[in-house]
């Protein structure tokens, strides 16, 4: 069953990277990265009342509760730098980056939770890392120098992080329940940020079909999280984030058709050996 949870995880995923994009193409990231934050936290909790999970927040260990705040926490700078890149860089080379946390998943994921490592998981991690390599080959004409490209390595830095604290985190806690509290240390830090940065002014100016584009971003985000955190709690993280990085394969098809991004041919090399990596590792 966590297979079916993994997979969605990984559709809505996809999606979530096109509509962000189409959301952020004159609004501030930041901004936009705390809106749609609102919609994924509503989100959540509609999903705690309707599976009835919202009576156990007592019972809810406080070592839980400590590993879900740093997975949120861990979430919200990896959401910030995301974004952050998404705006000023091309979504073909922002989105692969970004799925590298795959590999430093597996590896803490070894030495922190005591996941093995097999040959065949080996292989794939370095499939995985060569494709990624590939994939982000340098354009000729970077947009807007490459500050987006540190951005997106800081992005997969912290992602990995929250995947790891978020399998220790919702061990006990039901994953609906687990979401929607982490959720909400991402929505505190978003809107710190925005306020720190001196932004808030700009939320008024969000246009209203960015503004639309954020929001659908911020239900898929929901919808994407459910399935994800649903999927750590009954497989290991080892295998479901792999599955979950998968969601390149959505992102890829719409930036083609929506932004016209074209792959090169080493580009769709490298996106050949990470999907093929990421199935050697389910083996």
């Amino acid at each position: 069953m966590w297979l079916l949870y993994a997979v969605g995880s990984a559709l809505f995923a996809g999606l979530t990277s096109i509509l962000a994009k189409c959301g952020i193409r004159k609004t501030d990231s930041t901004v936009a990265t705390a809106i749609r934050t609102i919609i994924v936290l509503i989100f959540a909790w509609v999903m705690v009342f309707v599976v009835g999970s919202q009576g156990t927040i007592a019972s809810i260990p406080a070592r839980s509760l400590v590993f879900l705040g740093l997975s949120g926490l861990a979430t919200g700078v990896s959401w910030l730098c995301y974004f952050y890149a998404l705006q000023r860089g091309p979504i073909d080379k922002v989105v692969p980056i970004d799925k590298s946390s795959t590999v430093m998943t597996i590896l803490l994921a070894a030495l922190l939770l005591g996941e093995g490592v097999t040959l065949t998981r080996g292989i794939g991690v370095v499939l995985i890392a060569a494709g990624t390599f590939l994939m982000i080959e340098k354009r000729r004409r970077p947009e807007r120098g490459n500050g987006w490209m540190l951005a997106a390595f800081g992005s997969a830095i912290f992602a990995a992080l929250t995947s790891i604290l978020g399998k220790v985190g919702i061990t006990g806690v039901e994953s609906n329940l687990g979401t929607a509290l982490r959720t909400g240390v991402v929505l505190i830090m978003a809107w710190v940020m925005v306020f720190v940065q001196g932004k808030q002014g700009r939320v008024k100016a969000v246009p209203q079909n960015e503004l639309g584009f954020i929001c659908l971003s911020g239900l898929a985000t929901g919808a994407s999280w459910l399935c994800y955190y649903k999927a750590l709690q009954l497989g290991p993280a080892s295998l479901v984030a792999p599955i979950d990085k998968l969601s390149i394969l959505v992102t890829v098809l719409f930036s083609y058709i929506v932004f016209h991004e074209r792959l090169s041919r080493k580009a769709l090399t490298g996106l050949a050996m990470l999907v093929a990596g990421t199935l050697v590792m389910l083996v």
